[in-house]
């Protein structure tokens, strides 16, 4: 049987959505790198002729991608990697090395996989005569991801579930680099999984940061009982896409081949470049494993924790008869419980961390936005935006908390309290009081931030570094997002309202 292979085709009608800033920097691991396009093909692999790397340098795009340099068709082939090629989480060292290297990745946590094949990166990285040297030698040198924000930067983000998770990663890395450190001290130089160079936080950093901006997760091998689990790869060649939440290519697995395959529906035009979906994911992934942001990102949200007081204050200002969201009567709170949002069981559970996880956070943040953007847990934490515009637990939470008896309230179920399609179910002046309350909080939210988009505006028109520009691009947008929701609320409440003014004269 042939050795199976992974293929590229061109895929969907070609838009690109703009990116404010590349997911690296232009400069190569070494200044004149492989031809990875040669590598490929005689690896086994090929490469469609008109697939060429170019610097992007336009408005949308930047550093080294994939382009067509004439057209082609649609259902093209354009890449196939053998299946040898990606680089995947494996040891091929000595026992003694292979049993240390194995060691570190199982003190990765599975949230931060990047990192666990980020060392089998750093393994090749280090060996002379890697099979996979031509490839990592064309890896950018440094990423413009958070961790390598400077401080000021990093506050410049102006937002506090995104900074809890740049400084989750940052202390990761250190003690990490620590546990590194201890491991790798007294081996023989044969005995070290690394060839006997150091690995410190800045290059842990650096290969975790290659793989979270480059790694697919794609089926592995077949188990015993027929299944294939889902293991991060790098790919080679393919990994020069950009993003598009309209591709023209698409990689598909398939499963009796183990191939990848890239199939388009409409032909890719000359000087276009290619283009897959990394995910309909939000700005804060985009940026933390990426380095980029998305203008307009209808994925994105805004995070906020369920508070009872902020809820209260939101519903006062919206002029709204307010109910005492903080002590709701016990009926209420059985509804609450079973959106995982029963505020004193929360609050007691998560106040006992908060300032062991906030303390670690950049000094200079004002103790307003701390404050504000205080620690969440999952079942503590709401979103605003993205497809839904409002996440079903917050809108069902808000419904049945104005609402003024149970018996209207039981009619419907959690399904339906959840779901912006489903109009009014308790009224027509019980959905107007939830947007208003919805429109408050938005506005809560935009106070806190400490600029607002003009000023951002002018600070992008005096000039600043890479970083401070994607810094502040990434909070305009998280702006921009809140006043969208708020826009599309209040057509709503209009709607409503003219719907109560029809119904009170007919």
């Amino acid at each position: 049987m042939a050795a199976s292979k992974m293929v590229i085709m061109s895929s969907l009608t070609h838009h690109m959505r703009p990116i404010t800033c590349a997911a690296s920097y232009h400069t190569r691991l070494v200044p004149q790198p492989p031809d990875l396009l040669k590598w490929v093909k005689k690896e086994g692999g090929f490469v469609h002729q008109a697939v060429k790397i170019s610097q992007q340098q336009d408005d949308d795009s930047y550093g080294l991608g994939l382009v067509a340099s004439q057209d082609i068709p649609k259902g093209s082939l354009l890449i196939a990697l053998p299946d040898y090629v990606p680089l995947r989480f494996e040891s091929d060292a000595g026992d003694e090395a292979r049993s240390v290297f194995v060691n570190l990745a199982r003190q990765v946590p599975e949230e931060l996989w990047a990192m666990k094949l980020g060392l089998k990166l750093l393994q090749e990285r280090s060996k002379v005569g890697s099979f996979w040297w031509p490839y990592i030698s064309n890896l950018p040198e440094t990423f413009s991801v958070p961790i390598f924000f400077q401080g000021e930067d990093i506050k410049n983000l102006q937002y506090a579930p995104l900074l809890y998770q740049v400084n989750k990663r940052c202390r990761f890395l250190l003690d990490f680099d620590q546990e590194v450190r201890r491991a790798l001290e007294s081996l023989k130089p044969n005995d070290h999984p690394f060839g006997g160079q150091e690995i410190g936080a800045s290059a842990l950093g650096w290969a975790m940061s290659a793989v979270s901006s480059r790694a697919f997760r794609l089926h592995g091998k077949k188990l015993a009982d027929g299944t294939r689990n889902e293991i991060p790869m790098m790919l080679p060649l393919i990994d020069m896409c950009n993003h598009s939440f309209n591709p023209n290519a698409q990689i598909v697995q398939e499963e009796d081949a183990e191939l990848l395959i890239k199939a388009a529906e409409t032909e890719i035009k000359q000087n276009d470049s290619l283009l897959l979906n990394y995910g309909c994911l939000n700005n804060d992934l985009f940026l933390l494993d990426y380095g980029f942001v998305i203008r307009s990102n209808p994925y994105d949200t805004i995070e906020l924790r369920y508070d009872g007081a902020l809820m209260d204050a939101a519903s006062m200002a919206a002029g709204v008869s307010s109910p005492n969201f903080s002590s709701p009567p016990a009926w209420q709170q059985q509804f609450l419980s079973q959106l995982n949002l029963d505020g004193e069981a929360s609050i007691s559970k998560g106040t006992h961390h908060i300032s062991a996880l906030w303390i670690r956070l950049p000094l200079p943040l004002s103790s307003a936005l701390l404050k504000f953007w205080s620690i969440y847990f999952s079942y503590l934490r709401v979103t605003l935006g993205g497809p839904d515009l409002v996440e079903g637990r917050l809108l069902a939470a808000l419904r049945v908390l104005l609402a003024s008896d149970l018996e209207t309230v039981q009619k419907h179920d959690l399904n339906t309290l959840q779901s912006l399609s489903a109009e009014a179910p308790l009224g027509i002046a019980n959905e107007v009081a939830v947007f208003r309350t919805l429109i408050a909080l938005c506005v809560i939210a935009l106070e806190h931030f400490p600029t607002k988009i003009m000023e951002d505006e002018s600070l992008l028109k005096q000039g600043v570094s890479a970083s401070t520009e994607l810094a502040i691009r990434f909070r305009i947008e998280k702006k921009s997002m809140i006043i969208e929701i708020m826009r599309n609320l209040s057509k709503r409440v209009k709607l409503l309202s003219c719907k109560e003014t029809t119904a009170t004269q007919g």
